[in-house]
């Protein structure tokens, strides 16, 4: 797959010469096209050109926004739906699913009681044809879906339900939901384990990641973390894997093979830091070397030596509660959503430099990277 230096490359010389319930069975009606007011068009010349695009949830928004990380700038944007939050891309870079919610937005500790009714009709997973890039159908999820994650062969999508405590699996050739797991309270992060005959969700009341067998769907293992555990990030053996606990600045360590916590690894406060570090989203760099961590309030992202389990540096500065975190397909570039304040930020892995920060609008959940 060509780099984003190659693709820069190419370019140029190109201009130089160019609810508890079952919910009934998903509609195959076509959703309504994005409204002209949310969407931005990309020009004749960017909506010609092939190359690499990042997806952003904005969950105010109700928004997918389309972002060209070559030229740095929207692209596009599609309407969705409530509360966008976790999103996915097939396989096939055909399709983008993504978490919709109809519950109200509320952090941790808010009185619900006073919180607006919730629209359960508006819970769902949304999926996107990418070739026209509009909202095609709406699947049935469980109740309030934040993430979620794709069986390896794309036929099955294992979703969190943080209100009802349960993992929901929708069988994506149905379009119905054909199992639903208890599991532990406010469940939220979503990964299945690179052999595929496992999913790990984290439990943030609990404080603790539940292992569930693919084929059984039964729980096989519970593992204890630090508080508040929010994503898994797995080894690309599936050896180990790395859990983030926002309110302990650590990372757990998991043993796979026994189903147990193997250690944790402290996230240090940045020297220029005012504001603790908040593990939030990982993702794995392309060669299984570091596993990279959004840091929340800190307005940073570690980085983790993978092998060695260890703490290696701070990228500071990357905007406000980064919490969405992925990488380019080369390995180079490392994208960051920052809700707050409203904007997505372009690092230089090598360098730790924050190339541009992109403004979305609305506020930015999750960003996925496709080549």
């Amino acid at each position: 797959m060509p780099s984003l230096r190659a693709f820069l490359i190419a370019v140029a010389a190109g201009a130089a010469a160019c609810s508890r319930e079952a919910p009934p069975p998903a509609s195959t009606t076509p959703a309504p096209a994005s409204s002209p007011a949310a969407s931005v068009p990309a020009g004749p010349a960017l909506s010609k050109v092939e190359g690499p695009r990042l997806y952003v949830s904005d969950e105010t928004g109700g928004l997918i926004v389309v972002i060209d990380p070559i030229a740095a700038q929207v692209v596009e944007k599609i309407s969705v739906g409530k509360r966008p939050r976790g999103l996915k891309v097939s396989r096939d870079g055909k399709t983008l699913y993504v978490a919709l919610s109809g519950s109200p937005i509320a952090g941790p500790g808010v009185d619900e009681s006073k919180l607006p009714p919730a629209d359960r009709s508006a819970d769902g997973i949304g999926v996107v044809d990418l070739a026209t890039r509009k909202l095609v159908r709406t699947l049935p999820s469980g109740q309030d879906p934040e993430s979620f994650d794709l069986s390896r062969d794309d036929k099955t999508l294992y979703v969190s339900n943080e209100e009802t405590a349960e993992m929901s699996i929708l069988d994506l050739s149905t379009g119905t939901i054909t199992t639903r797991v208890k599991i532990g309270g406010e469940p939220e992060g979503v990964t299945v384990r690179p052999d595929g005959r496992e999913v790990y969700v984290t439990c943030e009341e609990d404080n603790e990641v539940y292992a569930i067998d693919t084929t059984t769907t039964k729980v096989v293992g519970r593992m204890k973390t630090a508080a508040r555990p929010r994503s898994i990030v797995f080894t690309r053996d599936g050896t180990a894997a790395f859990v983030t606990d926002e309110n302990a600045a650590t990372v757990t360590i998991l043993n796979p093979a026994k189903h147990a916590a193997a250690g944790a690894i402290v996230i240090p406060k940045a020297a220029n830091s005012q504001t603790p570090p908040r593990p939030m989203g990982a993702v794995l760099t392309p060669d299984g070397a570091q596993v990279l961590v959004s840091l929340g309030r800190a307005k940073a992202v570690a980085v983790i030596d993978a092998a060695a389990k260890k703490f290696v540096r701070t990228i500071e500065n990357v905007g406000d509660r980064p919490w969405g975190i992925d990488i380019s397909g080369d390995g180079t570039k490392v994208f960051t959503a920052n809700g707050p304040s409203g904007d997505v930020s372009i690092i230089d892995l090598a360098s730790g430099t924050v190339e541009k920060r992109v403004s979305t609008g609305g506020s930015p959940w999750a960003v996925v990277y496709k080549p």
